[in-house]
């Protein structure tokens, strides 16, 4: 009896710090009841999924702007209306309403709508990496049953590669620069324009890629977070609701995809552009007084490595908060941003699998610039050895995580190792006397350059593919920019220029998957057994 009145206990306490965090942050306040009624209404109606926010802030805020993009603004309520419109398109194609649809698209309301849309139907939701190449994304697009694609003109070409084999996938074009394609979101938009979608009692997944260890991007699917995620985000970084965010970071990957879902709960207004600019970005903060900035690590070398006049041309003195994550950041630039603009990064560490992790403010930023941070409410983090054993502070192991924000597996049916209830995370690092989280690397071979997982072993075939190439190993060499870079070894069989190698691996693998450099050797170094001795290639790329 003492321990159910403790839990009860328990429980009443944090809904109370709950409630307490949303009204801090703007999202309780004095609305009329029957507008909470709508809202809840609206989040039913949705199933609770992550695109509720965008329901709920159409009844909160329908005439206030909810998404900025090149093409201009789009209210809360138009957002409402043109995702119906779209769901209801979507629902009337020859072949019916798909099951699973793929969205291949940059950051505009063409991706924002399909994702709304397909929601509202009930679809399953595949992001796709839009530097994918065509084997790659024939490969995931088959394993996935995709039956309709959603894409951006620029990916025509990559897009009908892939779907050779699929030619009953419905093909929809989300941003287009020559208006020649017969079906578009627009023209969809249009034409259903006023009809609602018959609602669909399925609940629709999101479905993240992630790369399994063969190189393969592979599925990922988890239940979602309970409160204690919410509220840890808004007790650690300044959202306030009803405010101005600009997110840059691309939206089909985890990081872009929940700051987009998050903006969308808060109401606040989301305002984005397809490729990334740096100069651009800061004219967007100024312009809009943006509160926040969710980008990749990245960008914000790209910012500072403007010249300083161009830099002299802009304040960004409104940011409370520029949020990032995906790949390490270099502790010079997180240092020179925050002179510049403000006391405002804001470090997060996250997996598709396990969503958000652990998150460093700007005081532990200042204190240690490459920390990952402390851990999120709701989450633990054990550094374990090889034999499960928990490591002292300061000594490096693999990081298991536990938290609400549970994977439910890869849609393959296979899922990540797990001990005693952990999760882990496939990466190495170590905690400090204060609690902060380093992570210093793999547990594997993963290279991660600029935010993206690249496993050498899907490079390393590509190249020995090619008919004048004998063998070939890659491996990560340290990098300021990106983290780490792409560098390759290669026994010819023939001659062969490095660039033509280069060009070769670009037209079967995603861009980022490139080798920055390919040094030419007579021979592969090896250990006796005779596997590839990657310690003195490294040796050797580090000079």
């Amino acid at each position: 009896m003492a321990g159910q009145l403790n839990n009860a206990a328990g429980q009443l306490t944090g809904a109370a710090g709950l409630a307490n965090t949303m009204r801090r942050a703007g999202l309780l306040t004095a609305l009329r009841p029957d507008k909470y009624l709508r809202i809840a209404a609206m989040m039913a109606r949705e199933n609770m999924s992550v695109t509720s926010g965008f329901a709920s802030s159409a009844q909160r805020c329908p005439d206030r702007a909810g998404l900025i993009d090149e093409l201009g603004t789009l209210t809360w309520r138009q957002l409402d209306q043109r995702a119906d419109a779209l769901a209801a398109a979507l629902q009337a194609l020859p072949a019916g309403a798909p099951q699973v649809v793929g969205i291949m698209a940059r950051n505009h309301r063409g991706f924002v709508l399909s994702l709304i849309a397909a929601n509202r139907i009930g679809a399953d939701v595949l992001l796709l990496n839009t530097s994918f190449a065509g084997p790659a994304l024939a490969e995931v697009v088959t394993r996935e049953a995709v039956d309709a694609i959603i894409f951006d003109e620029e990916f025509t070409a990559t897009v009908d590669r892939a779907l050779a084999d699929r030619p009953t996938a419905a093909r929809i074009v989300a941003w287009t620069d020559t208006h020649a394609h017969e079906a578009t979101v627009a023209k969809f938009v249009d034409e259903f324009e006023g009809k609602q979608p018959q609602r669909s009692g399925a609940k629709s997944r999101v479905i993240l890629l992630t790369s399994g260890t063969t190189g393969t991007p592979k599925g990922a699917k988890h239940s979602g977070g309970g409160p204690e995620v919410l509220k840890s985000i808004l007790d650690r970084t300044p959202w306030h609701a009803e405010e101005r965010v600009v997110i840059v970071a691309p939206m089909f990957h985890a990081w872009g995809f929940s700051q987009l879902a998050f903006a969308a709960s808060m109401a606040c207004t989301i305002i984005t552009r397809r490729k990334f600019d740096p100069e651009a970005t800061l004219e967007l903060i100024d312009r809009h007084r943006a509160t926040g900035l969710c980008v990749v690590p990245v960008m914000f070398d790209r910012i500072i490595d403007l010249p300083d006049h161009v830099l002299r041309r802009y304040d960004g003195r409104s940011l409370r908060f520029a949020a990032a994550s995906g790949s390490r950041m270099r502790p010079d630039v997180v240092t020179k941003f925050m002179d510049r603009f403000g006391d405002v990064i804001y470090n997060n560490y996250n997996a598709t699998e396990a969503g958000m992790i652990a998150t460093a403010t700007p005081a532990d930023l200042r204190a240690a610039p490459d920390t990952a941070g402390k851990p999120a409410e709701g989450t633990d983090i054990r550094i374990l050895d090889t034999d499960f054993n928990e490591l002292p502070t300061g000594e490096v192991g693999t990081i298991y995580v536990r938290n609400s924000t549970q994977f439910d597996g890869y849609t393959s049916g296979s899922t990540k190792d797990f001990h005693d209830g952990y999760m882990c995370s496939g990466d190495v690092g170590y905690l400090d006397d204060a609690g902060r989280l380093f992570v210093v690397g793999r547990d594997d071979e993963m290279i991660v350059s600029g935010g993206e997982n690249v496993y050498p072993i899907e490079v390393e075939k590509v190249l020995a593919g090619h008919p004048d190439v004998a063998e070939a190993a890659v491996i990560g060499v340290d990098d300021e920019q990106f983290g780490q870079r792409l560098t390759a070894f290669v026994v010819l069989a023939n001659p062969v220029a490095p660039d033509e190698l280069k060009t070769y691996v670009r037209e079967n693998l995603a861009n980022y998957k490139v080798p920055r450099e390919i040094t030419v050797l007579d021979e592969l170094p090896r250990n006796n057994t005779g596997k590839i001795a990657r310690r003195a290639l490294q040796e050797r790329a580090n000079g």
